[in-house]
């Protein structure tokens, strides 16, 4: 079978597998940039001429911090976040190592694994008021991305996500299972003076992935005591050696594990084709073909479809570096990741006029009474357009290699991973500030539901 479905000769079943895919992503969000230069898209005008003053704002913002010292720059993933404020990690690796029974690096890794993952799936967007107070480390409050990774690391280290009181440091299937909302609260320190968006939708994540982990004995283990450090286990059997004796595994086998084992966790509202749930895949009706009209079938049109799998790309790039580190082990592929469709890198398209709204969409974008900002659902249509053009113009020929002949280097020297971390990410969240220093926020605001973004 081709990689890209026939949409009128291919079963259903293949179209959302391949919708589950990383080509898929590139594809699909490469019809929606097409689009955009013919100003085909119902929310958005794209300004590519504005292009460049996002390149010289992001290679400014990598000369501040790192000079030409590129080498230093560390890659796009969760482990900046948990060593926000001071250096939870080794703090944590330490601990272990002078544990009476020290855990041997596979296990080290296991937990490493464990706690990464679950701290991304608790990271969408929290709100602007939301924060997290650690309060045996100074009382130093950390919001946003930072609070959430602090929170999480936390909930981990107290054994929150374990059924096992002797070993805490694990997420395990019964220990998720037991979780509730008000567990969540409290963990999070959520209160009327400290509220924060999607709490419901967090808990009830978590309780999913405690029953993807039961049923997922191909990637977890299975069971009451599946964990997904297990993960491991899978990947390593899909590795091969180098000549060097390298432990070499695809990158696909990764995004395999990941989208078929994590698949039951997302909420059962999203896109589905075939009955095969998708997860983060919308449709766009930007690319509805205007001459065929629709019908009456309850089953939408794959052709119209759009996948993101951010939380996916997120958790990828998160896992990949301790198992790099700390196991020495190497992914093929990497060049397979697209950049991440969320606030940040999408934000500073816009704060920088690469993206503008277009003053006559089809339907008015409600706005905020509070922020004046348009406020929308992660399902509207203005959305999509703008999580598909912030993965194009996030790589390819454009923002991510523009940063690399500005400052001569290729894409082995900086990757997009590091570019994510040092300039797009960095830069969405800095040029925000400057222009809406009261809160940091994006330009264009989701109502988050504790699942996307």
């Amino acid at each position: 079978m081709s990689l890209l479905p026939n949409s009128t000769s291919d079963s259903l079943l293949e179209q959302a597998a391949y919708l589950r895919t990383l080509p898929a992503i590139r594809e699909r969000c490469t019809r929606v940039h097409t689009l955009a230069q013919k100003d085909g898209l119902q929310y958005f005008e794209y300004h590519p001429e504005n292009e460049q003053t996002v390149v010289d704002f992001c290679a400014a913002i990598i000369e501040r911090d790192f000079g030409t010292n590129y080498v230093e720059i560390p890659p796009h993933g969760r482990w900046r976040h948990l060593d926000s404020g001071r250096p939870r990690i080794q703090a944590l690796l330490n601990t272990w190592a002078s544990s009476p029974n020290p855990p041997d690096t596979k296990e080290i890794c296991r937990r490493l694994v464990d706690l990464f993952i679950v701290s991304v799936l608790l990271d969408a967007g929290a709100g602007p008021t939301w924060g997290f107070t650690e309060d045996n480390h100074g009382g130093k409050r950390f919001t946003r991305s930072e609070g959430l990774a602090v929170a999480s690391f936390d909930m981990f280290a107290s054994g929150m996500f374990s059924s096992d009181e002797e070993q805490p440091y694990q997420v395990d299937a019964k220990g998720l299972s037991n979780i509730s909302t008000p567990d969540i609260a409290l963990a999070m320190q959520v209160s009327d003076d400290n509220p924060m968006v999607g709490i419901e939708g967090r808990a009830q994540l978590l309780q999913r992935l405690g029953g993807a982990l039961k049923e997922g004995k191909e990637f977890f283990g299975g069971g009451d005591n599946a964990r997904l450090g297990n993960l491991l286990d899978f990947l390593e059997a899909q590795s091969v050696k180098s000549d060097a004796g390298e432990t070499i595994i695809p990158v696909s086998a990764l995004w395999a594990a990941l989208i078929e084992g994590l698949n039951p966790i997302w909420p059962p509202s999203r896109t589905s084709l075939g009955g095969v749930s998708l997860g983060d895949v919308w449709p766009c009706e930007a690319l509805r073909d205007p001459s065929k009209s629709e019908t009456a079938s309850e089953e939408i049109d794959p052709s119209i479809l759009v996948p993101f799998h951010k939380l996916t790309g997120w958790t990828t790039y998160s896992v990949i570096e301790p198992i790099e580190k700390v196991l020495g082990w190497k992914f093929e592929g990497k060049d397979l990741l697209t950049g991440l469709p969320e606030y940040r890198n999408g934000g500073l398209l816009m704060d920088h006029g690469v993206l503008t709204l277009k003053s006559n969409p089809p339907r008015s974008l409600p706005v905020d009474e509070q922020s004046g900002l348009p406020r929308v659902s992660p399902a509207h249509p203005a959305v999509i357009e703008w999580r598909a053009m912030t993965v194009i113009e996030l790589q390819v020929d454009r923002i991510a290699e523009q940063i690399r002949t500005k400052l001569g280097l290729d894409p082995e020297a900086l990757s997009l991973a590091q570019v994510l971390e040092s300039a797009t990410w960095k830069g969405g969240r800095e040029i925000a500030k400057i222009k809406r220093p009261a809160t940091g926020g994006p330009p264009l605001e989701i109502e988050s539901d504790g699942t996307v973004f």
